[in-house]
């Protein structure tokens, strides 16, 4: 199970981020506290508070979006 800790500054690093969720044929849930939202649906990622700390958390393997996570720090 991959985790990390992510910030989305802006709608552009929000779309790109559920660009890259989107192709994962794997569940990949996006969230902070107890609220987790699957990182595949743009009214639910959009409805999150962006100017917290986000937590990704996926069990397949995509570099593409290890990758992101990793700029986005």
């Amino acid at each position: 199970m991959y985790t990390n800790k992510i910030r989305l500054r802006d709608v552009s690093e929000v779309h790109e981020f559920i660009k890259l969720a989107d192709t994962c044929d794997f569940d990949v849930n996006i969230g902070y506290d107890r609220v987790v939202i699957d990182a595949k649906s743009i009214v639910g990622v959009m409805g999150l508070n962006l100017s917290r700390v986000l937590t990704v958390s996926f069990g397949g393997e995509s570099d593409a979006l290890k990758r992101f996570c990793d700029a986005h720090q």
